[in-house]
């Protein structure tokens, strides 16, 4: 039994590197999340405009994106694409994936946001001869962004958990370091529970500010 004691001078000499994966994770996810609510928008305004063809494949885009694992998805990046010439470091080509695979899901709640926006306000806004910029940028985005934050939000601290994979293409992340320490000492109690918590603490403290953000907006 004295295999599974908690010792904690084993667990401060891996805490320096567990935070050291942190720092990358946390980059990931900023990295990520820029993408995904990025590239999001526009597969949103896209799908809405009804061009022909173009709007079809957005929408066959943004479904198979979300219909399919994100582990599949960061598979094809990392060992496809390089066989065709696009390589990027692992790191990078995280980044990239989780944002791709982010965007489809930041879609579909801007699509909600905006179809909670009442059709009145296109019809009178394109009755008053507004141009389509303005009544996107002045009009429509400023309602949108208040219906759509606590949705992004969740996605953001999804995307931070979903970093996690990461390591399966050498990602130096906080799973990856803890598995490093584990297989290093084959202590695996104290770097894996330490990144479980790291992991929590980061995401209910970025829960806490999404609900103060709710709550400032609703009053």
């Amino acid at each position: 039994m004295s295999g599974f004691s908690w010792d904690w001078q084993f667990a401060w000499d891996v805490l320096p590197a567990l935070l050291e994966g942190l720092a990358v994770t946390v980059q990931a996810t900023i990295a990520g999340s820029a993408i995904g609510l990025t590239f999001g928008l526009l597969w949103c305004v896209l799908r809405l405009a009804r061009i022909p063809i173009l709007s079809r494949l957005v929408w066959f885009l943004v479904e198979f994106l979300r219909g399919t694992p994100f582990l599949v998805q960061l598979y094809f990046v990392f060992y496809v694409l390089p066989k065709y010439g696009i390589l990027f470091s692992p790191l990078v080509t995280g980044m990239l994936a989780l944002g791709i695979y982010g965007s489809a899901r930041a879609a579909e709640f801007y699509r909600a946001a905006l179809e909670a926006i009442p059709s009145g306000q296109w019809e009178a806004s394109l009755t008053l001869g507004l141009p389509i910029r303005q009544v996107w940028t002045r009009i429509i985005l400023p309602q949108m962004w208040p219906i759509a934050a606590p949705m992004l939000g969740n996605l953001v601290i999804a995307m931070f958990k979903d970093t996690a994979v990461l390591s399966t293409i050498t990602v130096l992340e906080l799973v990856a370091r803890a598995k490093d320490a584990g297989f290093q000492t084959f202590r695996y109690l104290e770097p894996l529970t330490m990144a479980g918590i790291l992991f929590w603490m980061v995401s209910y403290a970025a829960a806490r500010g999404l609900r103060y953000f709710e709550g400032r907006h609703a009053s």
